[in-house]
């Protein structure tokens, strides 16, 4: 018996000592399989993190105006501006032991195998938040055996490479709250109108209990069903012992106010001006396409948003319910800055942008230009010409052209430049085209900001060459701040996502005029809105004038396709155009919209800024002339309208008295010499000075 008992014992210690030997071989096989993972994932180094992030635009006052993103709206933080609670929540609900464990829980693990081999299904989940982070950054979500192992090898690569709070902070912002909002800062901003940094603990609780499911989860979509699953995120807090009972209590029982019940709400404030900088990003400014696509980007912009809504209000309000079309920009003379931007009635349904796309024959808003060319070479305010039905030979003798004032309305008389001007007389700017040269114009246009190729033809002086609403309110700026010739700024400054400024734009501004004949040639176009001016025929701007409370000046033009009021204050510049994208205005009443959008629009956006005037430059006079024949009013021919002129060429001859007749005496002159006469004088006043 003892030799059978002898026996028994040295079999069973042979199999504990095999057992043993088994056991420290699988322990040596692990240790080493481990060390050779570890030593794998470390090998690949670290993972990229790169991640789609939401662009953000901002107005001049810093508020936000609007987004973009390739479908994931995400707004990366720091750890350090993320809620405590958040942070407290989510480890509690998601993963408490996240930082003892190396990427994965093996008791989780082991647990769910165990609970899914019973229900033979593969519901049950063990996730780490680093497996979660990585599954968000590289994988599917698909629930395969392979998946989870990849998941594993990344998780290790990440713990292997990253510290935690890298890590934790990775996951909050990639993680999904549902509605399109990827990050807690999204989150926070969709359900709450909040930063991250703000969120209290009901808000915080809620939160972290949405990614299970977010579909599921949602407050948005069943708000009961969301407080059970925040009691259980609360529940966890106070086992974990973030929080106590009371404290759990308290924050569930509290009532929360959610600001936004849409999903992925759209901006609305400048949609055609976001395109714009967009394009401007990627074409001008040359920032790389995959950057911009990438996201992250702030983009600090010139957009006055109460001025965009403004533009906005009044275009939807002048605009009528049929496929006209309109543009309107505004520009900060003396900065350039772009301050709203419409590129049509509705972008929804057309964004197509006619404020910087479209070409369109700007009619006689063009004229300034023309006639700053005339003062720049001998004319005055006073210089007169005749207005009467005229056919000219163009093109070297070989052809005629006969132009006409608007409804054949002619003085059949001499007019000054001045009354020129406030009745937009073609003929007047038709002949002065000619005697400068049409060259003349063309270098004047081109020198002020319009990049359109203009045609050097006797036409261009009644504004025949296409040319965009932007352009226009970029020329006439010149007029507006002195001479200065201003490049358009729309962003001020960009901002990657690590805070690295990659670009910043000061405002840009060549002296491309002369000041004194630039305010000269501004007085000249607030004539358009002076009834005082009316004669043969009203001023163009008459019937807005009395919608704006502050010194404006500016020109109207119009063709028969074409209508635009380009106009400004010392602050604004406007352009606005109104016209049918294909064929001719149809009615009369159509060529008064652009007037009234650009009158309103100017009132409105200014409302409670100073009513500055025009600033007169040194070497300027202004004298009272008559307006009708651009001599000295005097008692006997009291008539008339302060008129600016610069120091020596003012008029010197007084307005004569009332003839027998009861018409002022006046000289019978042939027209080609006083024409010659004039410009003459002039001339060799205008070189003498």
């Amino acid at each position: 018996m003892e030799v059978v008992v002898n026996r028994q014992d040295r079999r069973k210690r042979r199999l504990v000592r095999l057992f043993l030997r088994l056991l420290l071989i699988s322990l040596v096989f692990a240790a080493a399989c481990a060390v050779g993972l570890l030593s794998y994932t470390k090998m690949q180094g670290p993972p990229p993190l790169n991640v789609t992030q939401t662009t953000v635009y901002y107005g001049a006052d810093q508020s936000i105006i609007g987004e973009h993103h390739q479908g994931e709206n995400r707004h990366w933080l720091p750890i350090s501006s993320i809620d405590t609670e958040v942070i407290e929540a989510t480890l509690a609900v998601e993963d408490r032991k996240f930082y003892s464990h190396f990427g994965f829980d093996p008791t989780r693990i082991g647990a769910a195998v165990l609970a899914n081999l019973k229900t033979g299904s593969k519901s049950q989940g063990a996730s780490t938040i680093t497996q979660q982070y990585a599954r968000n950054l590289y994988l599917s979500h698909d629930k395969t055996w392979k998946r989870k192992w990849n998941e594993l090898l990344y998780s290790l690569r990440l713990e292997m490479n990253y510290d935690k709070d890298q890590i934790l902070e990775g996951y909050l912002n990639t993680v999904y709250y549902g509605h399109g909002a990827y990050g807690i800062e999204a989150a926070a901003q969709h359900y709450f109108g909040k930063t991250a940094e703000q969120l209290n603990l009901a808000e915080a609780s809620m939160l972290a209990g949405i990614p299970k499911g977010p579909s599921y989860y949602s407050p948005l979509f069943d708000l009961e069903r969301a407080k059970k699953r925040q009691g259980v995120v609360l529940q966890s807090m106070v086992a974990t012992g973030y929080l106590n009972q009371i404290e759990a209590d308290e924050a569930h029982l509290e009532e929360l106010t959610f600001v936004q019940n849409e999903l992925d709400q759209p901006s609305t404030i400048g949609p055609y001006f976001q395109d714009t900088v967009e394009k401007e990003l990627i074409q001008t400014i040359g920032i790389d396409q995959a950057l911009f696509e990438a996201g992250g980007l702030k983009i600090y912009t010139t957009l006055d948003p109460q001025m965009q809504k403004e533009a906005e209000k009044w275009v939807a309000s002048e605009m009528p319910d049929s496929e006209l079309q309109t543009a309107l920009v505004a520009i900060d003379p003396r900065t350039g800055d772009v301050k709203a931007l419409v590129g049509g009635k509705d972008y929804t349904e057309s964004p197509y942008n006619r404020a910087t796309e479209a070409k369109r024959q700007p009619g006689s808003s063009f004229k300034p230009f023309l006639y700053y060319a005339a003062l720049e070479n001998g004319y005055t305010a006073a210089t007169t010409l005749l207005s009467e039905e005229t056919t000219f030979t163009i093109d070297e003798g070989r052809g005629s052209w006969s132009p006409s004032n608007f409804n054949d309305n002619y003085a059949d008389d001499f007019i000054t430049l001045l009354q020129a001007t406030a009745f937009s007389d073609n003929i007047y700017a038709v002949k002065t085209h000619l005697l400068l040269g049409t060259d003349k114009l063309v270098e004047v246009a081109e020198r002020v900001g319009v990049e359109s190729k203009l045609k050097n033809h006797p036409s261009l002086a009644l504004g025949t060459s296409g040319v965009s609403p932007f352009e226009m309110a970029r020329a006439y700026s010149a007029f507006a701040n002195g001479g200065k010739r201003v490049e358009p700024r729309l962003i001020r400054k960009i901002v990657d996502s690590e805070g690295e400024v990659l670009f910043e734009a000061e405002p840009e501004m060549t002296q491309v005029l002369d000041p004194k004949l630039a305010f000269i040639m501004t007085d000249l176009m607030t004539g358009m809105f002076d009834p005082y001016l009316n004669a043969h025929t009203s001023v163009t701007g008459g019937s807005v004038s009395h919608l704006v409370s502050r010194p404006i000046a500016g020109k109207s033009g119009s063709t028969s396709s074409d209508s635009w009021m380009v106009g400004f204050t010392p602050q604004l510049v406007t352009s606005v155009w109104v016209g049918y994208d294909k064929g001719n205005l149809q009615k009369p009443a159509e060529g008064q919209i652009a007037k009234r959008i650009w009158a309103q629009f100017t009132e409105g956006a200014l409302k409670g800024q100073l009513k500055k005037e025009f600033p007169v430059p040194a070497g300027v006079v202004g004298v009272k002339m008559n307006p009708e024949n651009g001599l000295l009013a005097t008692e006997d021919c009291p008539t008339h309208r302060v008129s600016y002129f610069v120091e020596g060429t003012e008029p010197t001859k007084p307005c004569p008295p009332p003839a027998a007749d009861g018409q002022p005496e006046t000289e019978v002159i042939d027209e080609a010499t006083k024409e010659k006469e004039n410009l003459i004088n002039r001339l060799f006043r205008w070189l003498g000075n």
